[in-house]
C-alpha cells in the first residue's frame, strides 16, 4: 500500500493540462465489443481503472495497441467468450467497478453476458437494478447467483422496447444504449441520463454507424442497426480533474492555468465554485485561477446559507462534492454541503476536523462547513484515503495545511488520477510517494 508525504504551505504555479475523462472512458473502452473493426480512441487517462479495463478485454481476446501516450487501437474480431466462465475473469472483474459497462456491448454483439459483482469505491449502496431491468425490457433473461455473487444475462434475440427508468443512472443508460444499437426493432428510453459523457458516447456510436436520437435529452430513441463499423474518437477533459484544480488553486493560493478545460462541456461547475468566491478567468478553452488570499461564499439572496448539493446532469455532480467541501474549510462563511446519492462519501470530514477545520456532520447526507477565511490554517496529520474523490480532497488539504501530512492508501487516488504527484510537483507541491 503506497502512501503520499506532503510538505504543506507551498503555492503553485503554471499550467496543467486535465487527462481524458474516466468515467468516459469506461463507456467508450467497452463500446469496442460492438465491432470486429478497428476503433482508435484518443486521449486515454493512465488511470489504475482504465488500464485494467484495457488489460481485461485483452484477455478477453481484443487485439489492443497502444499507439501514443494517450491513445490506442481495439480490434474486437476473436473475442473469446468463454473467458467469462474462467476464475480470472472472475477475479480480475469483481476488482473493478468498470467492468459492469462490458455487459451491454457482450449482450449485444454476442447474445450472452456474464460479470460478478464489481467492487469499486466503498461510498455506500450503488445498485446496478437499472442495467439489468434495460436489458430484461429488451428481452434478456437474468439470473443471479447469491451464493457466488454472479450475473449471468441471455439475450439471444433483442427487440427494441419503451422504457422509463426509475433513476437516471449513468452506467445503466450507457449499458442499455449499447445494448439497444443492435436490437431488432426501435427503443425508447425515458429519465435517460444526458451527462456528456453519454452523449460523447452516443455520437461515437453514431459514427459507427448507429441511429440515435435525442443526443443530450433525457429522451432517447436508439433504432437498431445490423452491425457497426470502426472510427476513432477523442474523449473530453475530465470535468472531476478540472473541478479539483479549482480548488486545490484556492486552497493553496496558487495562479493556476488549466489548459484545454472545454469549458463549454462543464455545465455549472465553475459557476459553483465561483460561489465559494473563487475568481476565474476564461481564456478560449483555458481556465486561469489567480492567487487569491481570501475568498468569500456568498449567501441566498434572502440571507440564508448557500447550500451546496448534488444532482443528475445538468445539476452538480457528486464527484465534486468532497472538493467543494475541503475548499470550503478555508473560505470566509459557511456553507451546507448536501450529498444526496451516497450515504457515507462525507465519512471523511472526521479526518479533515482532525485537521482543524471547524465542520458538523448533521448526519450521513449532509456537512456544514464553517470557513475561517484561513484565520487558522490546517495542521498536518497521518489519514487514509478511503475513495478516490476523498483522496484528492485530503491531499489537498494536505497541501494547504501547516507542517507534513501522510496519507496512506493512495492507490485509491491512482485509480483517478494520473501521476497525479508528477504533475503537481512539476507546479510546486512537495508530495513524495513512498512504497
Amino acid at each position: 500500500m503506497a502512501s503520499f508525504r506532503v510538505q504543506g504551505g507551498h503555492a503553485l504555479k503554471g499550467e496543467i493540462i486535465p487527462q481524458g475523462a474516466k468515467n468516459e472512458a469506461l463507456q467508450i473502452i467497452s463500446a469496442v465489443l460492438l465491432t470486429h473493426e478497428p476503433v482508435i480512441i484518443h486521449k486515454i487517462p493512465a488511470i489504475r481503472d482504465v488500464l485494467k479495463l484495457i488489460d481485461l478485454l485483452a484477455d478477453l481476446g481484443v487485439e489492443t495497441e497502444k499507439v501514443s501516450d494517450e491513445s490506442y487501437r481495439f480490434e474486437a474480431k476473436n473475442v473469446d467468450i468463454d473467458f467469462l466462465d474462467s476464475e480470472e475473469f472472475k477475479e480480475k472483474a469483481a476488482a473493478l467497478r468498470g467492468s459492469i459497462m462490458l455487459l451491454g456491448p457482450l449482450l449485444a454483439r454476442y447474445g450472452v453476458a456474464k460479470m460478478p459483482k464489481p467492487g469499486g469505491d466503498k461510498i455506500g449502496r450503488r445498485r446496478v437494478d437499472t442495467h439489468f431491468v434495460g436489458f430484461q425490457k429488451l428481452g434478456a433473461e437474468f439470473n443471479y447467483d447469491a451464493n457466488t455473487s454472479f450475473y449471468t444475462v441471455d439475450g439471444s434475440k433483442l427487440k427494441g422496447a419503451y422504457m422509463h427508468l426509475d433513476e437516471a443512472s449513468v452506467t445503466g443508460t450507457a449499458n442499455i444504449i449499447m445494448a439497444a444499437v443492435l436490437a431488432e426493432g426501435e427503443t425508447t428510453i425515458y429519465n435517460a441520463a444526458c451527462e456528456p459523457y453519454i452523449q460523447q458516447l452516443c455520437k461515437m456510436l453514431v459514427r459507427m454507424g448507429a441511429k440515435i436520437s435525442g443526443i443530450g435529452s433525457n429522451l432517447v430513441r436508439v433504432e437498431g442497426v445490423k452491425d457497426l463499423g470502426g472510427t476513432e474518437h477523442t474523449m473530453l477533459p475530465d470535468m472531476i480533474e478540472v473541478g479539483s484544480f479549482i480548488g486545490m488553486a484556492a486552497m493553496t493560493g496558487s495562479e493556476i492555468t488549466i489548459k484545454n478545460a472545454q469549458i463549454d462541456e462543464l455545465g455549472i461547475i465553475p459557476d459553483t465554485f465561483q460561489r465559494l468566491g473563487i475568481k476565474m478567468d476564461f481564456v478560449n478553452d483555458d481556465i486561469h485561477i489567480p492567487a487569491q488570499s481570501h475568498y468569500e461564499i456568498e449567501s441566498f439572496i434572502d440571507g440564508s446559507i448557500l447550500t451546496i448539493a448534488d444532482a443528475i446532469w445538468p445539476g452538480f455532480t457528486p464527484d465534486l462534492l468532497s472538493i467543494i467541501l475541503v475548499t470550503a474549510t478555508q473560505a470566509k462563511g459557511t456553507v451546507l454541503v448536501h450529498q444526496k446519492m451516497f450515504e457515507s462519501r462525507l465519512f471523511f470530514v472526521d479526518k479533515l476536523i482532525d485537521m482543524g477545520a471547524q465542520i458538523i456532520l448533521c448526519d450521513p447526507h449532509r456537512a456544514t462547513v464553517i470557513g475561517l477565511d484561513r484565520a487558522f490554517p490546517l495542521r498536518g496529520i497521518q489519514m487514509t484515503s478511503p475513495d478516490i474523490r476523498a483522496g484528492v480532497s485530503l491531499l489537498i488539504a494536505a497541501m494547504s495545511a501547516q507542517g507534513e501530512s501522510i496519507i496512506h492508501n493512495v492507490e485509491q487516488i491512482d485509480r483517478g488520477y494520473q501521476f497525479i504527484d508528477q504533475r503537481l510537483n512539476a507546479l510546486g507541491a512537495r508530495i513524495e510517494r513512498m512504497p
